[in-house]
């Protein structure tokens, strides 16, 4: 039986996400960082997340194939009921509906703390190669998300220009402000640690 889990990340998976992040450092523009960060650096990243977002991680047979987290949308305070979304799947297991898994998760966590607009900001080549595709976008197309900006060749690596793209998900009705997101309530507080587990594809 293919067990699939999706629970919520610690610092003790910083390695094998480390591991997992590595990859599209070194050998795509799907990351626009040059250098991979150290364990430390990436442990820090994933506790500063997790004070006050989702940060995921999704299991097949006890090995964590993919991670995917919330953070702010720019960080000013009118913007508390958007967040920016990342997700990462192992290079060798895409195409097997972990990201669905991940990103539908992610959804149901933030929409119960009050987030109403998701965004994704996404590397997109004019003309794909060997280390950038376009698959990332239709990716979020298919989870919902629309193409609202675009930033023509405004990053570079492997001595090429790539354009960035932002695309959005509205997930709730925008009428009066969230108390959640008012009193400042972060997701420790509002949803306890759960895995969410999933059997032949149900969940």
């Amino acid at each position: 039986m293919d067990l699939t889990v999706v629970r919520d990340a610690g610092i003790e998976d910083a390695r094998r996400l480390l591991e997992i992040y590595r990859y599209y450092v070194e050998r795509t523009a799907i990351s626009f960082e040059y250098d991979v960060p150290t364990l430390a650096e990436f442990q820090a990243r994933i506790r500063k997340t997790a004070e006050r977002y989702p940060y995921l991680v999704v299991e097949q047979k006890g090995t964590i194939q993919g991670f995917a987290y919330a953070g702010p949308f720019v960080g000013r305070a009118a913007y508390g009921w958007s967040c920016e979304l990342t997700i990462y799947l192992d290079k060798s297991a895409q195409k097997r509906g972990l990201g669905r898994k991940l990103y539908e998760a992610l959804e149901e966590k933030l929409r119960k703390m009050g987030i109403l607009n998701l965004y994704a900001c996404i590397g997109y080549p004019e003309e794909e190669d060997e280390y950038l595709n376009r698959n990332s976008a239709g990716f979020h197309e298919h989870m919902g998300f629309k193409k609202v900006g675009e930033f023509r060749q405004c990053g570079y690596k492997f001595g090429r220009w790539y354009h960035m793209i932002w695309m959005e998900k509205i997930i709730g009705e925008h009428h009066c402000a969230c108390a959640l997101r008012e009193n400042g309530v972060k997701y420790k507080q509002v949803l306890p640690d759960a895995q969410i587990q999933y059997v032949d594809g149900t969940k």
